[in-house]
């Protein structure tokens, strides 16, 4: 096993090659020298289960592995009852599309704090959580892994502490590591390879050894302001980080095979060959 990369989405190169929708994806992600995907559903899940089927058959096909980032408007944390029941049924959506596209992890947002707690807004979506692993459990989805993310502004649920604290309720609960997100919702804490040594550590203690090895991942530059993440950059960004390298090195270092997904803005995928080159030249 190794680690896996791939965009989120279908970048400027996409169209700019010829390609026109999404059942053209395995074939773009194979061109570009990849390994993975995750489809988009930030805006709701539209993709009806016929065309989820045909995706997954050719992304079997080309070998491609696929992940879906589930609604932004999930918010697990609310204090209206309403607003958490239907995030559970969002993320079932979510669960539904993934398992017809044949994968098995989708990417959630656990919401903001508002004007609670950040205790108060955690109990909240721990209680969220559990009642979304019961819905997957009854509808026989409980094979699919949900992965909350952290989060890259200050106001928002997900620092990596509140993450791992949610995946503690249930081992098939996989951390979706934003670094870029971490590294902006605390003003560029990601500078040297002990930085990140420390997120791996935090992994490994709160959830073990399997689940630090298989974590799920978004990775980008992103430019922030004090109440954190401003914009997604690219990789061209000299001023903004965090950089890759000392993290892939870290993923060799403990054998790790990570899905990594790249949400720069509009370059995921030529900056996702980048990240999968570098880190092949460290396994060498």
């Amino acid at each position: 096993m190794s680690a896996i990369f791939g965009p989120a989405g279908t970048d400027d190169n996409f169209k700019a090659l010829g390609y026109k929708n999404s059942l053209d994806i395995p074939e773009y992600v194979t061109k570009m020298g990849l390994d993975c995907f995750e489809y988009q559903c930030g805006r709701g899940v539209n993709i009806g289960e016929d065309k989820a089927k045909l995706l997954g058959e050719k992304a079997k096909e080309a070998g491609i592995s696929l992940s879906l980032h589930a609604p932004y408007y999930i918010s697990m944390s609310s204090v209206e009852e309403e607003k958490r029941l239907n995030s559970v049924n969002y993320i079932l959506s979510s669960a539904r599309a993934i398992n017809a596209m044949g994968g098995n992890r989708i990417i959630v947002h656990t919401g903001s704090c508002g004007k609670i707690t950040r205790e108060h807004a955690l109990e909240l979506a721990k209680d969220t959580m559990k009642l979304a692993i019961k819905a997957l459990d009854e509808e026989g989805l409980s094979e699919i892994h949900i992965c909350p993310e952290t989060m890259g502004k200050v106001n928002q649920l997900g620092t990596l502490y509140e993450v791992l604290e949610l995946c503690k309720l249930d081992e098939r609960l996989i951390p979706c590591i934003d670094f870029g997100h971490l590294n902006a919702r605390d003003l560029g804490i990601l500078k040297t390879k002990e930085d990140f040594d420390n997120i791996f550590t935090d992994i490994r203690n709160a959830l073990g050894t399997d689940r630090l090895k298989t974590f799920h991942s978004h990775f980008s530059k992103i430019e922030y302001t004090t109440g954190g993440e401003k914009k997604h950059l690219t990789f061209e960004d000299t001023v903004f980080g965090p950089e890759y390298e000392p993290m892939l090195d870290l993923v060799v270092k403990y054998a790790c095979s990570p899905t990594f997904i790249c949400e720069s803005a509009g370059t995921q995928a030529i900056d996702s060959k980048q990240m999968k080159d570098y880190y092949e030249r460290v396994l060498l």
